[in-house]
């Protein structure tokens, strides 16, 4: 039904020359109307070779106070958490240092930083960016907007692998694209980990701050625990408070902190090696982990809950890739971070040697006595920017599903003009204070709190394990030998840990486990809401013959101005259009039909953002517009939106009827993704350059420097020129843009469709709760539809209509 009103049928078929290089041979090919709209906007330059090494030192410097901070403070409470009953035998020690040494090695450094960072969604990391990944590469979106213009892109790289690994590829598409059930599986199994990675957004400040703060019981033995409690909210208060000034500023604020930080812990870690048991160093010996399994059997199992602790963070070094660059993160990282917090580690190994006795505070015993308060002092500072890492990803990953349709909205602020992923969400920021806070009312020790925060780490690890697994054999098509490789030994070794600490889910794995449920049921109703008001709007779009019925009725008045009705079909005409014109009899003079929608690619250049059709007779002058936006990709205010919208209209006003003036046609080669307006170019047989005809252009001259954008592409292909240009079609195309032109000075009204969603009466129960209870409630307390396009609220026209799905 879609296809009647703005598909195939309507669509003027262009025919493109491919060339070969070589020969010189054409090869004739056919596209219609909205692919040559949309590869006319595909001159987006691509980020041409690697970054200059002042930019990624400077990365690099903003990395360590992001993203380090987490990691860097786990000495704080890995031993006390590993141990929770005690040292049994002084080679007990060796072994759990070589299970931190082995388990950091594998994790954090192969599998992320070597490994997981190069999965990255041109540029931006996370689970949901594997989902992206993967959802380009394979028609996996459970919502029916799929549309093949997409994939003329610049940024849509689908490239193709060698030709072994093809079919292995393909299998792998044919299975995620037929299957429904993996798809919603592999759906379920993105919003899980992403909510994971928010409710560890809750616990990281918890048992960061709390286990720093603890240390004042060192020099204040009289404090009790409770008041250990409250100076730690404080301190959490304060660090909510701070995520207004925004990613960059914290950065550079915060990365020297974390320098000192390293290079104490580093420092103080050689220092204790050296003066009580060099012998620790034994510990890079795997066979001491396997004498620790086999002295402790079930406990020494049990004791990987706290081990694991020593790579809490490595989600956020891949989730917040797209505020740094890989090579910034790799460069701290193996240049700053490893070394310091292994030395750490190794350093409470040898006094625990000697003092097994202080296992539940080895941190500030082990710190000599005149670095105690400037060890302090830095342990609450980094772990306050230890917690901003997670607090940056939890931004981060609920911007990301909001433009997933699998969140309910909010207000997104992007603190930094230059890096667009660095955002701040007050309601977010918010919810994150109070149950950071709770968290550490309620349990008060950061034993309980750690055993929380293991399960987060260790689930989000296992389905980013399971995502790229499919991205290598979908997307790296890699052999298949290394692919079984990583997933055996990632898979069994992080089933291990999850299997450890599912153990002990009863004493405070609950906790995020309870918030993760939460989040989760609220992104699968809010996400399933949406997608069936889609089938929905789809199944019942308005036919091409009354769409033609309406714009024909004698008693509709043309209003001056243009209206955007805002809808998110991409492929019709909603059901509500007739029901504005059933309650209001009038339409604007110009009616465009924008559909906002999100591509799985981190940002969708300008120039190829906008893509239009005629609905009907060109005089009606109704559109459809789509305009595309990346998941990264802010939305400009609204002014700014229709100045753009406006411009590229008139885009297409002029090549549409350009290529409907026929005549006598010249073959010239231009590059692939040159803009439709260098067919207006006149070309300079000497030079071989095309020479732009300014005067043709008229009135659109303004645009002529946006249409000469040329994209990274190597293919090449014929495009059309005509010689004898037809002045009275030229003369029709200056009249159809000044006309839109006059209609957007008359004024721009937003037109908004509200659809209220209702259980159909003979639904099931769980339906009726779902969309009457809980969609409703979620929808009441978010923003509206207006607030987030940032529309004038004298500018907006809603229409109401209820849908029973």
């Amino acid at each position: 039904m879609a296809d009647a009103v703005l598909g195939r049928g309507s669509r003027e078929e262009i025919v493109l020359v491919d060339i070969d290089d070589e020969h010189d041979v054409p090869a004739v090919r056919r596209q219609d109307s909205l692919y040559v709209d949309a590869a006319r906007a595909a001159g987006v330059n691509h980020r041409g070779g690697q970054e200059s090494w002042a930019r990624t030192l400077r990365l690099a410097f903003q990395c360590v106070g992001i993203l380090y901070g987490d990691i860097g403070t786990s000495p704080l409470f890995v031993y006390s958490s590993t141990f929770k009953d005690g040292v049994r035998h002084p080679d007990d020690l060796l072994g759990a240092l070589s299970l931190i040494i082995y388990s950091f090695a594998l994790f954090t450094i192969v599998k992320y930083v070597f490994i997981a960072l190069h999965a990255n969604d041109d540029g931006d990391g996370g689970t949901f960016a594997l989902y992206t990944l993967i959802s380009r590469h394979a028609k996996v979106s459970l919502i029916p907007n799929q549309q093949a213009e997409d994939e003329l892109i610049s940024k849509y790289n689908t490239a193709g692998k060698p030709q072994a690994a093809l079919s292995r590829a393909r299998w792998m598409k044919d299975l995620l694209e037929t299957n429904r059930a993996i798809k919603i599986w592999l759906f379920l199994l993105t919003i899980l980990a992403t909510a994971m990675v928010i409710s560890d957004a809750v616990l990281t400040p918890a048992i960061s701050v709390l286990s720093a703060v603890g240390g004042l019981k060192e020099k204040a033995p009289n404090l009790t625990t409770d008041e250990i409690v409250w100076i730690t909210v404080a301190t959490l208060v304060v660090l909510f408070a701070i995520q207004r000034f925004g990613t960059d500023k914290i950065g550079y604020l915060f990365a020297p902190i974390i320098l000192l930080w390293l290079l104490l812990i580093g420092g103080v870690g050689i220092y204790n090696t050296i003066k009580f048991d060099t012998r620790v160093l034994r510990a890079f010996n795997i066979k001491y982990v396997i004498d620790y399994f086999r002295r402790n059997k079930k406990d020494g199992w049990i004791s990987l809950s706290g081990i694991l602790l020593c790579f809490t963070g490595t989600e956020a070094l891949f989730s917040d890739l797209g505020y740094f660059s890989i090579r910034s993160i790799q460069l701290s990282f193996c240049f700053g971070l490893v070394p310091s917090v292994l030395l750490a580690y190794i350093g409470q190994a040898a006094y625990l040697r000697e003092h097994p006795e202080h296992i539940a505070n080895t941190f500030y015993r082990s710190t000599p006595n005149v670095m105690f308060w400037p060890t302090f002092i830095l342990a609450v500072a980094a772990s306050i920017i230890g917690s901003q890492a997670m607090i940056s990803c939890a931004f981060a990953t609920i911007s990301h599903l909001q433009t997933l349709d699998c969140f309910p909205r909010v207000k997104i602020l992007h603190t930094s003009r230059q890096y667009s992923g660095q955002l701040y969400i007050p309601e977010v920021n918010f919810l994150l204070c109070v149950g950071a806070c709770l968290v550490t009312i309620g349990f008060k020790t950061t034993v309980i709190i750690g055993e929380a925060h293991a399960i987060c780490v260790v689930l989000v690890m296992i389905i980013t394990t399971l995502l790229l697994t499919i991205v290598m054999l979908l997307v790296w098509k890699v052999s298949i030998w290394y692919v079984a490789l990583f997933f055996v030994v990632f898979m069994s070794s992080e089933s291990i840990y999850l299997s450890a600490v599912l153990y002990q889910f009863v004493h405070g794995e609950y906790v995020p486990v309870a918030i993760s449920v939460v989040l989760t049921i609220v992104m699968i109703v809010w996400h399933y809401v949406h997608v069936k008001r889609y089938e929905f709007e789809l199944e019942h779009t308005v036919p091409r013959d009354k769409v033609k019925k309406l714009l024909e009725r004698h008693d509709i008045q043309r209003v001056p101005g243009v209206g955007l009705f805002y809808t998110d079909l991409v492929q019709g005409i909603p059901p509500v259009f007739p029901h504005l014109i059933e309650k209001i009899p009038s339409i604007h003079s110009v009616l465009i039909f924008v559909s906002i929608k999100h591509l799985p690619i981190p940002s969708v250049d300008k120039s190829e953002r906008f893509i239009f059709r005629h609905v009907d007779k060109e005089e009606y002058k109704v559109f459809q517009c789509v305009a595309r936006y990346g998941y990264r990709d802010p939305l400009e205010e609204a002014k700014d939106f229709v100045d753009a919208l406006t411009e590229n209209l008139q885009y297409y006003i002029r090549d549409v009827n350009f290529y409907a003036t026929g005549g006598e046609q010249i073959f010239r080669t231009t590059s692939y993704a040159s803009s439709i307006a260098e067919s207006f170019a006149s070309y300079d047989k000497h030079s071989g350059h095309a020479v732009y005809a300014e005067e043709m252009l008229t009135p659109a001259e303004s645009f002529s420097e946006h249409a000469k954008q040329f994209s990274g592409r190597s293919k090449h292909f014929k495009q059309f020129q005509v010689q004898n240009m037809n002045m009275e079609k030229m003369e029709k195309i200056q009249q159809e843009q000044q006309a839109i032109l006059r209609e957007m000075e008359n004024g721009v009204v937003y037109i908004l469709g509200e659809s209220d969603m209702v259980a159909r009466p003979h639904s099931s129960l769980l339906n009726k709760i779902i969309v009457n209870y809980v969609y409703s409630f979620l929808r009441k307390n978010c923003r509206n539809g207006e607030k987030m396009l940032s529309i004038p609220r004298s500018q907006v026209l809603k229409v109401g209509i209820s849908y029973e799905i």
